[in-house]
């Protein structure tokens, strides 16, 4: 899900319009799937190609896009699915301070494309003329909001390149990896090939788990969160792909019950921390949330039921939507479900 920040940003931004839920849903409704798996024509060497996306917007070149670039997340997924030298660029966390690679970067090598941006806000328009792209790609948490493309510079950056967007909230975590599975075999990407195969019987695998500890555990609550210095979020799993899919395999989440920016979540002021009890934590890892260690100085996150118990799991709230970078998401949460003890 987007955090809190960048939420409350796209709240302002005019991005989440009154109705959007029921926009999306018609959205999807008309998404159209027959010709968005493979390339027109079937011509794997090249030949006219066309997907069509969650906007149900027809996207089509004279020949396969071979110069792609998308959000760290997005070009990640690409690569679990088979792509590799079509990735050309990429915007968002990609690089932490020290260097080292953003976890939303999975298996991407970073120092083979050119990033365009590291952070919220961030897009070198320059950079992305340059490398002469041919498609663009990237999440959409909301009708026609492009996930960290800049709304600022939108009008100059589109016109450059054809864009695909998919939609990765208020649908389970599998319709997503499903639709970028789709796009990579559209670009090239061998969905047969053992790595892929095998990432698919592990997230199976790991989802039957999640199932199979709510069963041997059951009973146990379990809240999404985002820590910043002022205000406590609680996700939504009526909203958050990957917490709607938790929910579907019989995760017992809690549901927060003011919403704001989108229904994505409810914004809690610190000393409200404890309004809904809870005996597992999913709390958001990201560079944008505050950790274990910064909260050590929140009195009323120490005084957590979940916190005191050490029922505390890292929880990615943007998830790599495919199969290999959902699986540990999925076998961890398995994990602390089958361990954790009553106590909210």
């Amino acid at each position: 899900m987007p955090d809190a920040l960048s939420a409350r940003r796209l709240s302002r931004r005019g991005l989440l319009a009154a109705g959007g839920a029921a926009t999306l849903a018609a959205l999807l409704a008309g998404c159209g799937t027959d010709d968005s798996a493979k390339p027109a024509g079937g011509d794997k060497s090249g030949g006219p190609w066309s997907f069509t996306d969650d906007r149900t917007k027809k996207v089509e070149a004279a020949a396969r896009p071979a110069r792609v670039v998308a959000f760290t997340g997005v070009a990640a997924a690409l690569v679990d699915f088979g792509l590799d030298k079509q990735l050309v660029g990429v915007f968002g966390e990609t690089k932490r301070a020290d260097g080292t690679k953003d976890p939303q970067a999975g298996d991407l090598n970073v120092e083979a494309v050119e990033i365009l941006g590291n952070v919220w806000g961030v897009f070198s328009l320059e950079k992305y003329a340059a490398l002469r792209p041919e498609l663009l790609v990237t999440h959409m948490y909301d009708p026609d909001a492009l996930w960290y493309v800049p709304d600022e510079s939108k009008d100059k950056i589109l016109p450059l390149a054809p864009s695909v967007a998919i939609t990765t909230a208020r649908v389970p975590m599998t319709k997503p990896i499903e639709r970028y599975a789709a796009l990579a075999q559209s670009l090239g990407a061998d969905l047969s090939a053992k790595k892929v195969t095998d990432a698919k019987a592990r997230f199976d695998a790991a989802a039957d788990a999640v199932r199979q500890a709510v069963k041997a555990n059951p009973g146990i609550r379990v809240m999404a969160c985002s820590g910043s210095p002022d205000l406590f979020y609680v996700s939504n799993p009526k909203v958050s792909t990957d917490l709607m899919y938790f929910a579907e395999l019989g995760v017992d989440i809690v549901v927060p019950t003011k919403l704001e920016a989108g229904d994505y979540f409810e914004a809690l002021s610190w000393e409200n921390a404890g309004k809904f009890p809870a005996d597992l934590i999913l709390l958001d890892n990201r560079s944008t949330a505050l950790q274990p260690k910064d909260l050590a100085a929140k009195p009323t996150w120490t005084q957590l039921p979940a916190v005191r118990a050490n029922q505390v799991t890292p929880w990615d709230a943007v998830p790599r939507f495919s199969y290999a970078g959902a699986a540990p998401l999925l076998e961890n949460l398995a994990t602390a479900i089958r361990n954790a003890k009553k106590v909210g």
